[in-house]
């Protein structure tokens, strides 16, 4: 039978995974691909504690679920918006590595 701990564990390590290509990859695409896993990472433990929270009436507690609806919708903004900065500094620049922009410093 899958727990909690089961869905947990995969969360933490799919967070973990979004968190080591933030840290340690140095193209935009794939760094807001993992701020995306890490997103989700989010979305599966919050769905997660709603399947296994249970009211005094017996019925799952929906509450969480609702708000990962949120949380994809500003994921999705993000993605349109970061994917239209992404394009137009590779336009300028001709490149998406981190360390060969500085257009946005002082």
């Amino acid at each position: 039978m899958v727990t909690l701990g089961h869905y947990l564990i995969v969360s933490g390590i799919l967070f973990a995974i979004g968190f080591a290509g933030v840290m340690l990859r140095r193209s935009l695409i794939i760094i807001f691909m993992s701020l995306e896993l890490m997103l989700n990472a989010a979305n599966l433990s919050l769905v997660a504690f709603s399947r296994f929270h249970v009211q005094p009436s017996g019925v799952p507690d929906y509450n969480a679920q609702v708000f990962v609806f949120f949380i994809i919708t500003v994921g999705a903004a993000e993605v349109a918006v970061g994917l239209a900065i992404i394009v137009a500094l590779f336009r300028a620049r001709q490149t998406t590595h981190v360390e060969d922009i500085n257009t946005l410093k002082f």
